[in-house]
């Protein structure tokens, strides 16, 4: 049984620098959709064994994603773990190479050789998904002492699970990150469980956002099912480091609604505890607030909800009909070409 609380969402109560607006919302719910739809239909696919190897859905936790890029710029980065679809989405990768990707078909982002867990691109400036847990948070950490030795103003926002918080190499991330100011985010989407494990079963310590006072980092737990609550906290914390302020540790409190992977049924949960949290469902909150608001109307959700269908069936055609990566594709991209002086030919 998952143990925390959703805090409340006057946690930051302060102004964002970025206004939240009515483009803001109507953003925040094309974008959550496609990820929603994106997700389903691989789901989908992966049942139907068009798609192999392992693939880890996103789904009920896209509040993060449009939570955080309603503040970052084209010019920051990003860098996660395996569950990472809707990640590279949000980024602005499209869902054609996403597709693709996990078809492994030589127009996917990573040329097919990456799949579900491993997608990049550098001109986006995301980073991956890395397969190994936990591995993504010194290179976060990396990447961000790479921009401040450049003298840019850019940030690096590094996500991780919550099973990955127990990792030795956060603890010499998190130190680095401190005793430089590095400018980093650092983002735990505690969705309740490592795999299949509750976060109760492997701590006592359940606010995982305090793991960042023993180095004192600032530090605060977000309702990871709410944009705005989000958009706020990645707010402060992309100020503090564009400032030179150094990093901050947010834990976003949120949920998925599928297993861990399409080979989970997700038997150590109950369906109380699942409707319990679909209660509170990103994209339908918004959808709400929306019409609420008078912002669009139902016409407009409709002919969204068309946009995305569309997007989502283009991107299946397009994997569906690329081709395989070549043969000789095993040997590329495999090390990079420089000037080293001192390895002899």
């Amino acid at each position: 049984m998952i143990r925390f609380v959703i805090p409340k969402n006057d946690i930051y109560k302060r102004m964002s620098s970025v206004e939240i607006t009515k483009d803001t919302y109507l953003q925040w719910y094309e974008s959550m959709l496609l990820m929603r739809k994106f997700e389903e239909k691989a789901g989908q696919l992966y049942g139907q064994q068009k798609i192999r190897g392992f693939c880890h859905l996103y789904i009920g936790q896209e509040a993060v994603m449009a939570g955080a890029m309603s503040v970052l710029g084209p010019q920051d980065s990003m860098i996660t773990a395996y569950r990472e679809h809707a990640h590279a989405i949000a980024r602005g990768i499209s869902a054609n190479e996403i597709m693709a990707e996990l078809y492994g078909k030589a127009t996917g982002c990573s040329k097919g050789k990456g799949g579900s867990m491993h997608m990049f691109s550098k001109e986006l400036g995301f980073y991956g998904g890395h397969g190994i847990v936990g591995g993504q948070i010194p290179l976060g950490a990396g990447i961000a002492f790479a921009e401040k030795y450049k003298g840019t103003n850019n940030v690096n926002v590094c996500y991780m699970g919550d099973g990955a918080v127990r990792q030795g190499a956060l603890n010499e991330a998190f130190n680095m990150a401190m005793l430089w100011k590095l400018p980093v985010v650092f983002v735990c989407e505690n969705n309740g469980y490592a795999m299949g494990t509750s976060v109760a079963r492997t701590t006592n310590m359940l606010d995982i956002y305090k793991i960042g006072l023993g180095f004192d980092m600032p530090c605060a737990p977000v309702d990871g099912m709410d944009p705005v609550a989000v958009h706020n906290a990645m707010d402060e914390a992309v100020s503090r480091a564009r400032k030179g302020e150094g990093p901050t540790f947010l834990e976003m409190r949120t949920y998925r609604y599928k297993g861990h992977s399409m080979s989970d049924p997700a038997k150590y949960r109950s369906k109380e505890e699942v409707e319990e949290f679909k209660a509170k469902d990103p994209v339908e909150s918004v959808k709400e607030t929306i019409l609420r608001k008078k912002y669009a109307t139902e016409a407009w959700i409709e002919e969204i909800n068309e946009k995305v269908k569309a997007i989502v069936d283009e991107s299946v055609r397009f994997a569906e009909e690329s081709p395989l990566p070549e043969a000789q594709e095993l040997y590329t991209d495999v090390y990079a070409q420089g000037d080293y002086p001192f390895i002899r030919d």
